[in-house]
């Protein structure tokens, strides 16, 4: 308070001219911290990807290294004296690069990243570098140095690394105004694209994570700011009652996925009925289904709703410079083999100077030897007539020298022992001196292709050091998933029609149907109106309801059939029409929005069914026909806002339905798309036929086993296991040969599906677990190409299946294919026959055109000419 009253204003004026405005403090303060933590604490050099406290940890790793572990506790001490932060980000920091598996090997209790468990303390667990990173990080003659913080020691400013590090170890950090996100890398998928680079071709990495899991990479964008990663939990199919989570999602534990599952049961999003976690040497999530409750939906919902799909926004941002650049991982990749490659020149560059100096001097010791320079200074009383003798001894000699020789050559030679000049081989110097030439042409040799020494070089890391470090992130194309598709019928809907509300808490009214919170509902009333709105508790959305229903966008199977009267003209219009996108709680018109207009008939026909209905008119109409029928069929669909037909201009009493209809949209088109793994009716993929009813699909397995399944748009099959998938026919004779793995023989049989069942596997081959299904077809006259081997030589056999056995029963074993071991089994394309194209035929339907006549009560030659005009269609 003292400081603050002697240096104010009225105890002195000139302290004035000596403040500095807050704002200002602010802005020069600011920018030095934002500096500061971005160069020296969060964001990675290019050089060699390493964050400060990384760098100096493996630096005080190295200073320490004597090939055997060292205590954590120690390594943390010894990196203090570079590092100035304290003991605890150090030790967070080892712990990290241990996890990695790369630079450091960790012996103890280093936590485990896919649980969430900790390491043990500092104390009980150790660290030494490994082969690896001996070979790859360090090279003190490459290094740049610096002072430490304190000017005691001296640290590198960066390591000189001959390998794409930042890329295969990833990295994550915060700092002042802006972030780095760079995922990690596979080893071997980096090492041979660093090879392709130097070869002059294009590549593109793509990430590979240590928790391995299913990733969709379509919009990662070469790892810059804006692109998106959707990782997936690796999800299988334990038994009908349960589901296994073999890998989890990067960034995610068990213990976190857990928990979000638990989660999304508790808000009914899923229903399960317990979790179980199995994690042992290898992730294991056992998840117990509720009964009731599809596999495949549950699969799709455990995606939609829980962390077993996370979505990771990569942004790529290092240190060039002293300044942060946002770079993609593809250039960084260019930058890091462009940096291995000057690297390794600098090591030739200084081993050939090496050597260099090695032969001269050891043909300087030569020439001083064998021509007895040495005796010649025996006279000398002096040190400099020393030195003024042997340099005119080696005079005859300099111009064969690369470089002058210096009184430091001369000294070194002074130097020589007695002992060895006694002793000294001719011959073995000249032996000497040939190794070091030839490794010195060797070096030359390298220095000159040095392209292909670098390519060399990283394959020679690949063969040392890639085993084991395989890709584990299968790359996948995932498909959209609708939350409201899959979520879990948490709720129920319930509806006063006469007060106009709608929503799961009226129970006391009207029960419509299951539903989930999630879920949009559609409201037609009486006035020939609807709306769509978000379900609630109690909304309301207008009186007189009647048709209420969960909507799905863009649902071209729906199609609504409707009779109303146009208040304005008096006549009853019919229309079909769908309703596929709206503005919700936006009131539509579905008549003409005439005055007085009202619905006189209305239905919701999930598959476009077209009933036919009686319509009665009044008795005091002039119709001569006052009853007759009128099938929705004759009339197209059209858009929510077509006026319709005119079905009479006559009052109308009362509208029944006769008959109920069938769908008019005919089958439906479905199609299996291999890379995600599932059905659509988008046109992706394989068509597998045309579907309708209780159709169904047969899917062949690679494990020997069917399934029947029904054509829903949520069943999955994966295509690394399946062997066929086509439409279900019963009367097919399905052909098959497998490997039986007891025996190690080819066999075929044939046969029909005898079973029912759908959603469960049956096995058809014998149940050893190395047999495996080779060739399935349910063409009438497969065929297929056999390779056998008769003893030294091959012949290539062709077999129609249907002829070497007959139909038995599917469980049958079936006969041999040859006596004669086989090297290879390929089914061949049927042979397709060429049709005839059908002459057109005329139809003598006559169909009804949409906005076309008539009054159906009258007949041929009584028509009206009013019930003959067009109506508005739009």
């Amino acid at each position: 308070m003292s400081d603050i009253e002697n240096n104010g204003p009225e105890a002195n004026g000139e302290a004035l001219h000596d403040s500095v405005p807050v704002t200002g403090m602010y802005k020069e303060w600011f920018l030095d911290y934002a500096s500061y933590v971005i160069l020296e604490r969060a964001v990675p050099a290019i050089e060699d990807g390493l964050k400060p406290v990384q760098r100096r940890i493996l630096h005080a790793m190295k200073e320490m290294d004597d090939g055997r572990f060292n205590k954590v506790a120690n390594i943390i001490g010894q990196t203090m004296q570079y590092h100035p932060h304290g003991d605890a980000s150090i030790s967070d920091a080892i712990v990290n690069l241990g996890q990695k598996d790369l630079l450091i090997e960790t012996q103890g209790n280093w936590g485990d990243i896919r649980t969430g468990d900790g390491a043990a303390a500092a104390r009980y667990i150790e660290a030494r570098l490994s082969k690896f990173a001996l070979e790859v990080v360090f090279n003190p003659q490459t290094t740049e140095w610096q002072l430490s913080y304190d000017g005691r020691k001296r640290e590198p400013v960066t390591l000189p690394v001959k390998f794409p590090l930042l890329l295969a170890q990833g990295v994550e950090g915060i700092a002042v105004g802006l972030s780095t996100k760079i995922l990690p890398h596979n080893f071997c998928e980096l090492i041979n694209s660093s090879v392709d680079i130097l070869k002059g071709k294009k590549v593109n990495i793509l990430p590979d994570f240590p928790t391995g899991g299913l990733a969709d990479f379509s919009e990662y964008n070469e790892g810059l700011r804006g692109g998106k990663i959707k990782v997936r939990a690796r999800i299988e199919e334990g038994d009908s009652k349960s589901l296994l989570i073999k890998d989890i999602p990067f960034g995610t534990t068990t213990n976190s996925l857990i928990d979000s599952i638990i989660k999304a049961n508790d808000k009914g999003k899923i229903k399960i009925k317990k979790v179980v976690d199995n994690t042992a040497k290898d992730v294991e999530i056992q998840v117990f289904l509720a009964p009731g409750q599809s596999p495949d939906m549950t699969i799709d919902a455990l995606y939609a709703f829980t962390d077993c799909e996370v979505s990771i926004s990569p942004n790529a941002c290092v240190i060039i410079d002293d300044k942060p650049v946002f770079i993609s991982v593809n250039d960084i990749l260019a930058y890091n083999t462009q940096q291995t490659k000057e690297l390794l020149k600098r090591e030739l560059e200084i081993r050939k100077g090496e050597l260099m100096e090695k032969i001269l001097f050891s043909s300087l010791e030569k020439i001083f030897i064998e021509n007895r320079i040495y005796r010649d200074i025996e006279e000398c009383e002096t040190w400099e007539a020393v030195i003024q003798t042997i340099d005119k001894g080696l005079d005859p000699y300099k111009p064969d020298f690369y470089r002058e020789i210096t009184e430091e050559d001369i000294v070194r030679l002074t130097e020589i022992k007695i002992k060895r000049i006694s002793k000294f081989d001719s011959f073995k110097a000249d032996e000497l001196m040939r190794k070091l030439e030839d490794e010195l042409k060797e070096v030359n040799h390298h220095l000159e292709h040095l392209t292909e020494y670098a390519i060399d070089y990283y394959k020679n890391l690949l063969k040392k050091y890639g085993k084991g470090r395989e890709r584990k992130t299968e790359i996948r194309t995932f498909d959209t998933i609708e939350a409201t598709v899959v979520a879990a019928n948490n709720a129920k809907l319930y509806v006063n029609r006469q007060d106009g509300f709608v929503g799961h808490g009226l129970k006391k009214d009207e029960f419509v149907s299951d539903c989930s919170d999630l879920d949009d509902i559609i409201a037609f009333k009486k006035d020939g109106t609807c709306v769509v709105t978000k379900i609630q508790d109690k909304v309301f959305v207008g009186k007189d309801i009647i048709h209420v229903g969960v909507f799905r966008k863009g649902d071209e199977r729906m199609v609504y059939n409707m009779i109303y009267l146009d208040g304005g003209s008096g006549r009853a219009m019919v229309k079909r029409f769908q309703i596929l996108s709206v503005t919700r709680d936006r009131e539509y018109v579905l008549t003409k929005g005439t005055k007085g207009s009202k619905v006189l008939y209305f239905t919701a026909n999930s598959n476009g069914e077209a009933e036919i209905i009686t319509a009665y008119l009044t008795q005091g109409s002039k119709a001569r026909v006052k009853v007759f029928d009128f099938d929705f069929k004759d009339i197209d669909i059209k858009g929510r806002g077509a006026g319709g037909n005119i079905l009479t201009r006559y009052p109308v009493r009362k509208i029944q339905l006769k008959m109920e209809g069938v769908s008019t949209l005919g089958g439906l088109d479905i199609y299996y798309d291999e890379s995600v793994g599932r059905l659509n009716t988008d046109e992706r993929g394989r068509l597998i036929g045309n579907f309708l009813g209780d159709d169904k699909i047969i899917a062949f397995y690679k494990d020997g086993s069917y399934e029947l399944t029904s054509y829903e748009l949520t069943n999955r099959f994966d295509p690394n296991t399946l062997m066929l998938l086509e439409k279900y026919n019963p009367e097919a004779v399905t052909s098959a040969i497998y490997l039986d793995g007891a025996s190690k023989n080819y066999y075929v049989k044939r046969f029909q599906i005898e079973t029912s069942t759908t959603n469960k596997k049956f096995n058809f081959i014998s149940d050893n677990k190395k047999s495996e299904l080779v060739v399935v077809s349910t063409d009438k006259q497969p065929q297929v190409k056999v390779t056998l081997k008769k003893g030294k030589e091959t012949e290539v056999v062709e077999y129609d299946l249907d002829m070497l056995i007959d139909v038995k029963g599917w469980k049958a074993v079936g006969n041999k294919v040859s006596s004669h071991p086989i090297k290879d089994i390929k089914l061949l394309e049927p042979v397709k026959k060429e049709s005839k194209p059908e002459e057109d035929k005329e139809s003598s339907d006559e169909d009804i055109e949409v906005g076309s006549t008539v009054d159906l009560n009258v007949k041929k030659g009584d028509e009206d000419e009013d019930d003959k005009e067009q109506l508005g269609l739009f």
